[in-house]
């Protein structure tokens, strides 16, 4: 069974809640952009919470290990 990519943005991803999650992720990576080693690596929030970008709550890990399911 293929994905249908157009009906899960209309069901989930355009949704208000999940747009400023997405927003909120990207404004975290604008944050560490300056920082060393962070080409090919992912930024963790560690409480789970997007909208949550304080510098305590962020951290540089593998794509590995944040797009695991733990």
């Amino acid at each position: 069974m293929e994905r249908n990519y157009r009906k899960e943005y209309d069901s989930y991803h355009s949704k208000p809640k999940q747009r400023k999650n997405r927003s909120s992720r990207n404004m975290a990576r604008r944050m560490l952009k300056n920082r060393v080693g962070i080409k090919g690596k992912d930024v963790h929030h560690k409480d789970g919470n997007p909208r949550n970008n304080s510098s305590g709550n962020l951290a540089i890990v593998t794509k590995k290990y944040n797009r695991s399911k733990k």
